[in-house]
């Protein structure tokens, strides 16, 4: 889960060229990390090219195919606490980078949707934001917080 954001980026490396590649720090392998870019609109949304790209390292996030386009993963907690336990760290990280998803809170159930507002559609940062939410989930786990993810 924590190479996640790493297999995107590289993806990025091999196939971007756009203004948004060009503006952020790509994870290397040495382990720089990257970090979201304020977007305040006038670049396009990522092409479905790039989209599927980044898409390939992250198999537990779904693509919704609407416009705007977004990406999606829902998790499953075991009880309301560690749901908003989650929600809270998720906040903390999208608060730092200044990248916030939809948040959706239904008892032990979380769905959190990612788009960048300003381009109507997706952006580097969403994925940024999704490695950044698989790392707090791989580091609940390892502390042994019980959920689940459904696709």
């Amino acid at each position: 889960m924590k190479f996640n954001y790493v297999l995107c980026l590289i993806c990025l490396l091999a196939t971007t060229i756009s203004a948004v590649a060009k503006e952020i720090t790509l994870v290397t392998m040495t382990g720089t990390r990257e970090y979201c870019i304020p977007c305040e609109g006038g670049v396009a949304p990522l092409s479905a090219k790039e989209t599927a790209d980044f898409m390939e390292g992250f198999p537990e996030w779904t693509l919704i195919k609407q416009v705007p386009q977004k990406i999606e993963r829902t998790f499953n907690f075991k009880n309301f606490v560690e749901a908003m336990n989650f929600v809270n760290s998720v906040a903390e990280v999208a608060e730092k980078e200044g990248h916030h998803p939809d948040i959706y809170i239904f008892y032990n159930k979380v769905t959190l949707q990612l788009y960048t507002h300003a381009i109507n559609g997706l952006s580097a940062n969403d994925f940024i934001i999704a490695g950044l939410i698989d790392d707090i989930i791989f580091e609940k786990l390892i502390k042994g917080t019980k959920l689940t993810s459904s696709k």
